[in-house]
């Protein structure tokens, strides 16, 4: 099937410095034999972009643990102590973006946008270094498009077209930042044949998809 690779094969293609989107929310909708085959690969200065840094041996924070990541763009880090003692030693660089303009930005820069307008953050830190436009007598921050080199990302189905599924609350950042990175390599639970997915299921077209990770054998081998 073309375009399926192992999740080892997939780490190998993300080389140390790149930035890197994750789907997921504390985990929920990261893509996990991807993050652990990354952690056994030893890949080092990530710029990791997501929603949080999940907790200590969970989804993102495993690269955390096992110092993969140089510097991180979330919405919080409030669940994963490690996180905050490596920001506090010097360790990682912390850029905290409110949850819904992190958003935002990651789909400005999939729909090819120049950046967004919001309010949340006027007259306060977040404010710091950015430009202020005035729109009908309200203060609008300009905040930028945000993309990735890589956007990995867990689906619920693929077809063997690349098309992708989400599953409930598991979609979370998966379908906008699948537009927003020059590779887009999805894990997907499982794999069906072209039609077992309807039209209008599919939340990521295939032809947004680099490379599917082959799924796992009940036995623990891959197919």
């Amino acid at each position: 099937m073309r375009g399926v690779i192992s999740a080892a094969d997939a780490a190998a293609l993300i080389p140390d410095g790149a930035s890197v989107m994750f789907g997921g929310f504390i985990g929920v909708g990261t893509p996990p034999r991807i993050i652990d085959a990354l952690v056994a690969r030893g890949v080092r200065g990530l710029t990791i972009i997501g929603n949080d840094t999940a907790r200590p041996g969970l989804g993102i924070g495993k690269l955390i643990d096992a110092g993969c990541v140089a510097r991180v763009i979330v919405s919080h880090i409030g669940t994963n102590p490690v996180t905050q003692k490596k920001m506090m030693a010097g360790e990682i660089v912390v850029d905290l973006v409110p949850q819904g303009t992190l958003a935002e930005r990651i789909r400005a820069a999939g729909a090819g946008l120049g950046g967004i307008l919001t309010p949340t953050g006027v007259g306060t830190v977040v404010q710091e270094g950015k430009q202020v436009i005035e729109v009908d007598g309200r203060k609008f921050l300009l905040e930028l498009p945000l993309r990735a080199d890589f956007a990995l990302i867990l689906a619920h189905e693929a077809d063997y077209n690349r098309n992708l599924t989400y599953r409930l609350t598991a979609t979370n950042f998966n379908p906008i930042m699948a537009l927003a990175a020059d590779v887009v390599i999805a894990e997907p639970n499982e794999i069906v044949p072209v039609g077992v997915i309807p039209p209008d299921h599919v939340k990521t077209p295939g032809i947004l998809v680099t490379h599917l990770i082959e799924r796992p054998h009940a036995n623990g081998g891959a197919g």
